[in-house]
């Protein structure tokens, strides 16, 4: 990855020499699963320091002052002791890619993926590949996190099979489904769980609001638009030229070439498609009735015009990950029966085991990654640090236009740290809401400065759950890769989103497009 003597930073650019830079320190890093140990190292020693101290900062879920718990002390020794198998078991990422790895395992070991991509690819238009990626990955969020197994290993396929570099496609389908996670032309279970918050936060000043579940579904429809040209632009313009010099040297097994399909797979794929076309017409009609067991049961709390499909105590919200491993078992089993890939039950097991083979990294990055953010918690420091930075922009009093965007900045800092969008909106919007208010700003323009904040620096926390399985992927091509390779390769569609969609966002206020249904810029108090 060094520069040759007729190669020099200069002769690249500032930019390419810039992420050159950021690829070759981050590289230097730890192995990520020792990077998290020495985070946790850090959280203790700093729990420990900061825990003999009173701070005035009061965390709005509790109405307490804010106490930092010693992690060092006995008690707290023993309870992370008696945590830590249940931590890493619960880990809410561990299961989810367990699972849908198991069905993926076997759709690429028969052969499925493969073929599917490949009868796509030739009618797909080469220079749509990218803003078609991006798209399918901020749809995604539908699905939950069902993204980041499944939306962003595929995207390295597609380009791969495709003649492109596959990093690149690691890369538009993480900026799609992480970077514009608050990007969605489809209302997803996110919507309710900000508004629910931010309805609470501005209730402590006022009883009478309710923040509706869609007060900012024009702003994220729109948002999708910009998402995918930024995306576009940069995967195609700056990511992918300078994955020239980077060499594919990965196992060559798992990359399947653009060849045509022969008598045996295009008969597989029709089989194929067709169960999954079977399966999803008995999905929509299981439904459909107003007694379907996938729907909310009976006294749970609906919002207005929200479906009872799409709330999270839905039985249907809850099984998206095991609907994905039977939407590609199935299949996959199918197509390998018809296609002459699977002979008997043990080439099933055998694409799952070996699936779960190439997951043994991940699940030991996993470990101390759920233990790193379990000690995080338990010590609140996410809080004070999220409570006295909305503080800090609180103190400032500066116009309003400049506090949006001090909210977009301060929601992208603490989102290094705290992982959760809900988390984190518990924290800041019972703050910031309340507070701007105050000063005549309704809460939904308030979450949607959040939410621009948030989705823009998801790609570059290594703390992100996440994080760790992008870098397996893109290890699975380019086996040098790591922390700084997957920063480098995101850092420009993190800056690139911060700055753009900030605008957009003071776009929308400047020229009082409705940001979404029952929303408002304005907050007036009762009585005026």
């Amino acid at each position: 990855m060094s520069a040759t003597p007729q190669e020099t930073p200069a002769r690249r650019g500032l930019v390419a020499g810039a992420l050159d830079l950021v690829e070759r320190v981050g590289n230097r890093l730890p192995d990520p699963a020792v990077l998290f140990l020495l985070l946790m190292l850090v959280v203790w020693a700093l729990s420990w320091w900061l825990s003999g101290l009173s701070f005035d900062a009061v965390d709005p879920r509790t109405g307490e002052p804010i106490v930092i718990r010693n992690l060092l002390e006995g008690r707290s020794l023993t309870g992370f002791m008696a945590a830590m198998v249940n931590t890493f078991v619960t880990f809410p990422p561990l299961g989810v890619v367990l699972v849908a790895m198991l069905g993926l395992g076997v759709a690429e070991h028969t052969g499925f993926v493969s073929a599917a991509l490949r009868a796509a690819l030739t009618v797909t238009p080469r220079m749509l590949l990218t803003p078609m990626l991006i798209a399918v990955g901020v749809l995604s969020h539908v699905a939950v996190d069902a993204g980041y197994v499944l939306v962003i290993p595929l995207g390295a396929v597609i380009f791969y099979a495709a003649g492109r570099h596959p990093l690149a496609g690691i890369a538009a389908a993480f900026a799609g489904v992480s970077g514009g996670f608050s990007a969605t032309f489809v209302p997803s279970s996110l919507d309710p769980l900000l508004s629910g918050l931010s309805t609470s936060a501005a209730q402590l000043i006022d009883p009478t609001v309710v923040v509706s579940p869609l007060n900012n579904y024009f702003f994220t429809t729109a948002s999708t638009g910009l998402v995918v040209l930024v995306g576009w632009f940069l995967t195609d313009r700056v990511i992918e030229p300078r994955l020239r010099r980077t060499p594919v040297d990965g196992d060559p097994s798992q990359m399947p070439k653009l060849e045509a399909l022969d008598a045996a797979e295009k008969r597989g794929l029709a089989w194929a498609l067709a169960s999954m076309a079977v399966l999803g017409l008995l999905f929509v009609l299981s439904l459909l009735p107003e007694g379907s067991p996938w729907r909310a049961p009976a006294g749970t709390p609906v919002a207005a015009g929200q479906s009872d499909l799409l709330v999270m105590q839905a039985p249907v919200m809850q099984s998206i990950v095991p609907l994905i491993f039977i939407f590609f078992l199935v299949p996959g089993v199918i197509y390998g029966m018809m296609a002459g890939s699977v002979k008997n039950h043990r080439d099933v097991v055998k694409g799952m085991s070996k699936a779960m083979s190439g997951m043994g990294y991940y699940v030991v990055m996993a470990f101390f990654c759920a233990q790193f953010i379990w000690a995080f918690g338990q010590s609140n420091l996410g809080a004070l640090i999220a409570v006295e930075g909305a503080s800090g922009l609180r103190a400032l009093g500066l116009p309003l236009g400049v506090t949006l965007v001090g909210i977009v900045l301060l929601s992208a800092f603490v989102n290094l740290m705290v992982g959760s969008a809900s988390a984190k909106w518990a924290l800041i919007g019972a703050i910031m809401v309340p507070m701007l208010m105050e000063l005549g700003v309704s809460p939904d323009l308030t979450q949607a400065a959040y939410r621009v904040g948030d989705s823009s620096t998801n790609i570059i926390t290594p703390l992100l759950p996440y994080f760790p399985l992008i870098v397996v992927f893109c290890q699975r091509y380019v086996q040098g890769a790591g922390i700084g390779t997957l920063l480098a390769l995101m850092l420009p569609y993190s800056l690139t989103l911060l700055v753009c969609w900030s605008a957009f966002l003071l776009g929308f206020w400047a020229l009082e497009i409705p940001l979404g249904w029952g929303a408002s810029y304005e907050y007036l108090p009762p009585g005026r």
